[in-house]
């Protein structure tokens, strides 16, 4: 996955939990997007050489 489409699931996550019709459902998506972020951060880190992939991030 590349870092263009995390980022935009990302946002993606965040507004379906704005909009989420029940808690169950922001939890859910609040979840998504915390996953999405330390995905994001990590290859973030490893483009910065300060960090190597734990599992293959392509």
């Amino acid at each position: 996955m590349g870092l263009n489409y995390l980022l935009h699931r990302h946002q993606v996550a965040l507004m379906m939990a704005d909009a989420a019709a029940s808690v169950e459902a922001r939890l859910c998506h609040r979840q998504l997007a915390r996953g999405y972020a330390r995905r994001i951060e990590t290859m973030t880190q490893v483009a910065r050489g300060n960090a190597t992939p734990q599992v293959p991030l392509a």
